[in-house]
């Protein structure tokens, strides 16, 4: 599992994914993702 940090890009927000996420979703530039809001465990 990755951590994503939103941070700022230019006058927007985003995330940055790691080489090892792209390759592992099989993505790269120009595609689309979907994010997906799931429950997580409280620690």
């Amino acid at each position: 599992m990755a951590v994503l940090k939103v941070t700022a890009i230019g006058n927007s927000l985003g995330v940055v994914l790691p080489r090892e996420v792209l390759a592992n979703l099989r993505v790269g530039k120009g595609d689309n993702l979907y994010a997906t809001e799931t429950r997580t465990a409280s620690s």
